[in-house]
Formats: structure tokens, C-alpha cells, sequence
């Protein structure tokens, strides 16, 4: 009898950290939205849209990144994100005017990009065996929410003793400092004599004529707008539209005095309630239809949105609200990037779900500039949050026809 496979190995506790950081930083943007434009006096758009800018770029980078780990290797492409996220934090914590700010955030995304899921989960899932492949991208996705955890809150620490501008340079070192990490990750080339042979153009043709692939790529469209909406202008709608924490109450009495406060901690609840959510999606994933389990949750996501803006915003609602989302957060990306590996194999697992990535990021962009752009025009988020109601349930319908079969067995079978 032979030893079953390991589900921990290096290369996955490697990747882990990486998602861990990179999530930390990037999940932590929000926090920074009222102090920098309390600063200068900008709009609320304007910093919406330098994050905006840092999706749309992580998006663009996303399938550019894969195709660079597939050429050079993962560590090289790793190390090469890692290089310019850092450089472009150093060069945001300068910026003074609007367009400093928004040309700054493509070096962020980019670098994001490069230290992100699309590297991470192509590397994680070569090295890991067939039946601890959906766990292990789990695993991970749910690193990226630990990092979450405390992005938020070590930002809004860091901001009672520090300016703005050297948080986001302590965050550039945070970053540098993966690179020490990487000598560990060593993935073996985990694809079939098949896939090896194919080109990467060839493969992209056949999925580009596949109307599943199409399907998932609309569909990813929504988890990138709600995620990012919320991760950019949920921390400063809580300050401003949830009711007042009162003396003697259960927040109160462990620190949480402010909404200010409860914001940056709701954006670490999300992670923590998506760490067990996202482990379980991918345990789900092992055993049962990957696009129905998309699917209901994109229903969830849908109908926790809907009942939270349909009832008053008090610290109660925030906190249920941020344990529900969050459970549902990430346990798209298993389930997404595991169903992109079942369809098309593993070879350039990279690059094809760096494409579906852009479509989420697509999502992200409209959802952090809308997100601003309306509150200039209304005054609050309301008509934002019913964008995503509708586009989630968009989401949840466009999965049922996926046709859930591998190519490469298809392939075989001819």
C-alpha cells in the first residue's frame, strides 16, 4: 500500500504566507480612505478610484503574472511582484495630489498580481496530489483571509501613532520581506504528457470556444465587485451610517468605542468567518458539482446584501452582516480556479485563471469607483449596494450551464 500524499508541504505553507501578506496590505486600503482625504481635501471618488485603478491593474497583471511563472518560474515571477507591490506603496506614500495617487496604485496592482492567487494557486495546485488539490487551494484562498484578519486592524492600530504615509512605508518592508521566504517553494511540474505537448495558445483557443469558459468568467464578475466594494467603502460606511456604540455595551467594554473602530474590525470578522467558509468550500468541492456550489453561493451573497440594507445599520446588523458575507467571501476562489484545473488541466492553470481573474477584477474596479462616485452624487452608498444585489443573482444564474466535464478526459476518450 502506498502512504497517501501530505496535504501540508512547503510549497503550500510558502504560499500561504504570501497570500497572507499580500492580502494583509491590500485588504487594509480602506482604513485609509477618511484620513487621506480628511488630508487634502479630495473626494471620495478620487481616492475610490486610485483603488479602483489597483484592481483594474491586479487584474490586467493577473494572466500576464501567470504567463510569467509559466515561462521563468513561480519564485522569479513572486519575487518580481513582490519588487514592484513595495515600490509602489514607497511611491503612494508620497503622492499629494489625486493622479499621484491613481498612477501609483498600477504599480500596487501589478504587484499584487504578482504575489497573488493566479502565481500562488497555479504553484500550490501543481504541487499538491489529486486528492488533496481542492484542500489545498482552500487552504490558501483562506490565508488570503487570515490575512484580512488583520490587515485592517493593524492599519488602523498603526494610524493612531503613525501618519498615513509611513504605514504604507512599514507595509512596503512587510512585503520585501517575502522574498526570504521563496527558496521553499519548489513546485514539480504536475501535468500530464498531454498537456505538456499542448501549446499555451492551443489551449487558449479551445477555452476561449468553450461556452463554460465564458459562463465562468461572467460569472466571477459580481465576487469582484461586492468584494471590493465592500473592502474599500465599508469601513468608512460603517463610521458614518452605523449607529453609535454605546457606553456599557458588549463592544464597548473590549475597546470598541467608535465606528471607526468597529469599521476596521468588521473587515477582520469578514476574514475570520471566511476562513472557516473558505475551507469549507473547498472540502465541499472535493465531493460534490463545483458550479452548483458557486452558485448557492452567490444566492447567499446575494440575499445577505439585500436583507442588510433593507434594515437599519447598527453595530448588531454590521457584525451579523460581516460573519454571513464572510463566511461567503472567498470560498468562490477554490471552487473557481478548482473548476478552471478540472476543465482545462493543470499545465497552464496560471495564465487560464489569471483571465478569469480579470473578469473579477473588472467586477472590483466598477465596484470601488462606483462605490465613490455615487457617494459624491448621493451622499451615501444605497443604489451601490443594490448593484450588487442584482449582479450577484446574475452570477448565481449564468453557473447552472457550465458544462462541469474535464477536457482532458474528453481528450482521451476520442
Amino acid at each position: 500500500m502506498t502512504r497517501p500524499a501530505p496535504l501540508f508541504t512547503p510549497v503550500l505553507i510558502v504560499g500561504c504566507v504570501v497570500i497572507m501578506v499580500s492580502f494583509a496590505v491590500r485588504a487594509s486600503f480602506g482604513v485609509f480612505q477618511i484620513p487621506i482625504a480628511e488630508e487634502f481635501g479630495w473626494l471620495r471618488s478620487e481616492f475610490s478610484l486610485a483603488i479602483a485603478i489597483q484592481n483594474l491593474a491586479w487584474g490586467i497583471g493577473q494572466p500576464i503574472f501567470g504567463a510569467i511563472a509559466e515561462k521563468i518560474g513561480d519564485r522569479k515571477a513572486i519575487i518580481i511582484g513582490a519588487l514592484i507591490y513595495a515600490a509602489g506603496l514607497v511611491f503612494s506614500a508620497w503622492a499629494t495630489t489625486p493622479f499621484e495617487m491613481q498612477a501609483y496604485e498600477w504599480l500596487v496592482g501589478f504587484g499584487i498580481a504578482g504575489t497573488g492567487f493566479g502565481v500562488v494557486l497555479a504553484v500550490v495546485g501543481r504541487a499538491s496530489s489529486d486528492e488533496n488539490r481542492s484542500m489545498s487551494l482552500a487552504i490558501v484562498t483562506a490565508a488570503g483571509s487570515a490575512g484580512q484578519i488583520f490587515g485592517a486592524p493593524t492599519a488602523e492600530w498603526l494610524l493612531t501613532f503613525l501618519s498615513w504615509q509611513s504605514v504604507f512605508l512599514v507595509f512596503a518592508g512587510v512585503v520585501l520581506a517575502l522574498i526570504a521566504t521563496l527558496p521553499l517553494m519548489q513546485a514539480p511540474e504536475a501535468a500530464s504528457k498531454a498537456e505538456l505537448e499542448e501549446s499555451m495558445g492551443a489551449i487558449l483557443k479551445k477555452a476561449f470556444k468553450d461556452p463554460s469558459y465564458t459562463l465562468i468568467f461572467l460569472g466571477f464578475f459580481s465576487c469582484g465587485y461586492q468584494l471590493a466594494f465592500v473592502t474599500a467603502h465599508f469601513p468608512a460606511f460603517v463610521t458614518e451610517m452605523c449607529g453609535p456604540i454605546l457606553p456599557g455595551g458588549a463592544l464597548y467594554s473590549i475597546g470598541i468605542t467608535s465606528t471607526s473602530a468597529l469599521g476596521a474590525v468588521a473587515i477582520s470578522l469578514i476574514g475570520a468567518a471566511n476562513v472557516g467558509g473558505t475551507l469549507l468550500a473547498g472540502w465541499l468541492g472535493n465531493r460534490y458539482s463545483k458550479k452548483y456550489l458557486l452558485a448557492a453561493i452567490y444566492t447567499g451573497r446575494t440575499i445577505a446584501a439585500a436583507a442588510f440594507i433593507l434594515v437599519p445599520i447598527t453595530p448588531v446588523t454590521v457584525i451579523v452582516f460581516s460573519i454571513v458575507m464572510g463566511s461567503l467571501w472567498l470560498a468562490t476562489v477554490p471552487l473557481t480556479s478548482g473548476l478552471v484545473a478540472h476543465l482545462y488541466g493543470l499545465r497552464y492553470m496560471g495564465t487560464l485563471y489569471g483571465i478569469v481573474f480579470f473578469s473579477h477584477q473588472l467586477g472590483s474596479f466598477l465596484g470601488v469607483w462606483l462605490g465613490g462616485r455615487m457617494y459624491d452624487i448621493y451622499g451615501d452608498y444605497t443604489l451601490v449596494w443594490w448593484i450588487g444585489v442584482g449582479i450577484g443573482a446574475f452570477s448565481a444564474i449564468v453557473h447552472l450551464p457550465i458544462r462541469e466535464h474535464s477536457r482532458t478526459v474528453l481528450a482521451a476518450a476520442r
